[in-house]
């Protein structure tokens, strides 16, 4: 049977070099490469990679901005707690603010206690009831904003048996309930960003075999009579390793670097956005978007992941392949 030209053209090469040179330097024999990443595929595979990588970098980002955020929300939240002292009739509210105040900044781990007026106290319902309407029929609660020394905590057990002694009226809410949901919150985004980043990947691992699996067969003669004339697993599998390693570092690097440059342009214009109620929002959720040295630092380990996994993927598909070939 009359073998085709490219196939006896690589075996008069493989003769020659099995003749003149030890198995070891058959790679510096073959000029051109095995899989070369200048091809169609190549750039196609290249700029797949390079959007899973943005993307995926975009989660963990995300991930990591809440997860900062979520902590700074935490300990603004725990170091401040709140008296309510609500009118009763026959009390005077005036005089039990007083009392309730004095009590508060007699107790050690109290920095400061500081009383709401009127107008102030109502002013925090315009939320939820809006702007314009007249509270002054209503039996608003008035405030006292206390905020703690966070290295001598007070008891707040024993701050709140005492203010219900001295104030049956005043009620002590130390944010419990609130930096319950605040962690909540932050860990289902976070959860929600993880199962993001693994299906990107995921789905990126599946491009990558297939782009292995696609270059396999479109060089599958190559293999076979390289397999077939002794040429080692490993030299076939590393020359697949090398060129997809390759290209999974050109994507990764491509889309991380994107991706750090999109955050820091949403850093920029989050800054002039800032002063807005969107901006606002957006300033709470994620905080100023600001990922420091530590968020390049993660985008970055996760390109060069990403092309360690693109070349080992590569390789172990070529493993299995040459497997089959007994």
């Amino acid at each position: 049977m009359e073998l085709p030209p490219l196939v006896a053209d690589l075996l008069a090469r493989v003769r020659v070099l099995r003749q003149s040179a030890p198995v070891a330097e058959e790679e510096a024999a073959f000029r051109s490469p095995l899989v070369p990443t200048d091809s169609v595929a190549g750039r196609s595979l290249v700029i797949v990679i390079a959007i899973m990588t943005f993307l995926a970098a975009l989660a963990a980002g995300a991930a990591l901005l809440v997860a900062q955020a979520s902590v700074e929300w935490r300990a603004e939240a725990s170091s401040e707690v709140s008296v309510q002292v609500r009118p009763t009739p026959g009390r005077d509210i005036e005089a039990d603010l007083t009392t309730a105040a004095e009590i508060l900044r007699k107790t050690a781990g109290v920095r400061e206690a500081q009383i709401y007026t009127k107008a102030e106290s109502e002013a925090l319902l315009s939320p939820w009831l809006g702007e314009g309407l007249d509270l002054s029929e209503l039996p608003t609660p008035r405030m006292i904003v206390v905020k703690l020394d966070p290295k001598q905590r007070p008891d707040l057990t024993v701050l709140q048996a005492d203010l219900a002694e001295a104030v049956s009226n005043a009620v002590l809410d130390d944010h419990r309930l609130f930096l319950e949901r605040l962690g909540d919150m932050a860990r289902a985004v976070v959860a929600v960003s993880t199962l993001i980043f693994v299906l990107i990947l995921g789905a990126m691992g599946i491009a990558v075999v297939s782009a292995t699996r696609a270059a396999v067969a479109t060089n599958r003669e190559i293999v076979e009579v390289l397999h077939i004339v002794g040429a080692a697993d490993t030299f076939i599998a590393r020359e697949f390793q090398r060129r997809f390693l390759a290209l999974g570092l050109r994507g990764a690097l491509i889309g991380g670097g994107a991706a750090i440059a999109f955050l820091f342009l949403a850093r920029t214009l989050m800054q002039n956005w800032r002063a807005t109620a969107g901006g606002e929002q957006m300033e709470a959720m994620f905080g100023d978007f600001s990922i420091g040295a530590e968020g390049v630092i993660i985008i970055l380990s996760l390109a060069g992941g990403i092309a360690l996994l693109t070349g080992y993927l590569s390789q172990s598909i070529v493993f299995r392949h040459l497997r089959r070939l007994g």
